[in-house]
């Protein structure tokens, strides 16, 4: 009897915790094609992405290949989909490739990543409104 009521409460008790985070991969193959408009880059890039739901932390890894020049500004940008602009809703500091970082997102900006509304650009002064672009995708 002990044993079962044991057992019991064990169960009440992980029925009552609190729903664990959930972890969601995101990841883009960024390319002067998917710029919008397209430009003649032959430039290439990849970035991977995971967000925690708990905490709502974005951390990202990327890197890239064959820009015209020194990355002047990188951003994930949304809401928009493919083929559509949108202001850049988290800067991202670029030196050199590789590159990473973390952010916290809004409630709102989570929600429009899980959506596919956030893109990723990166931006050269010869290509000051992006040079190669990717779709964050799940």
């Amino acid at each position: 009897m002990r044993a079962s009521r044991l057992l019991a409460a064990a169960i009440l008790a992980i029925a009552a915790s609190p729903a664990s985070a959930e972890m969601m991969s995101y990841k883009a193959k960024l390319s002067s094609a998917a710029e919008v408009p397209p430009n003649d880059s032959k430039a290439t890039g990849d970035i991977q992405a995971t967000f925690d739901t708990a905490t709502r932390k974005l951390s990202w890894k990327g890197d890239y290949k064959g820009l015209s020049g020194p990355v002047t500004a990188a951003h994930f940008h949304g809401p928009a989909a493919p083929g559509a602009n949108a202001p850049p809703v988290v800067t991202v500091k670029i030196d050199k490739s590789p590159f990473s970082g973390e952010a916290t997102l809004t409630q709102a900006q989570a929600a429009d990543l899980a959506k596919g509304d956030w893109y990723f650009n990166v931006h050269t002064e010869k290509n000051k409104g992006g040079e190669i672009r990717g779709q964050m995708m799940k």
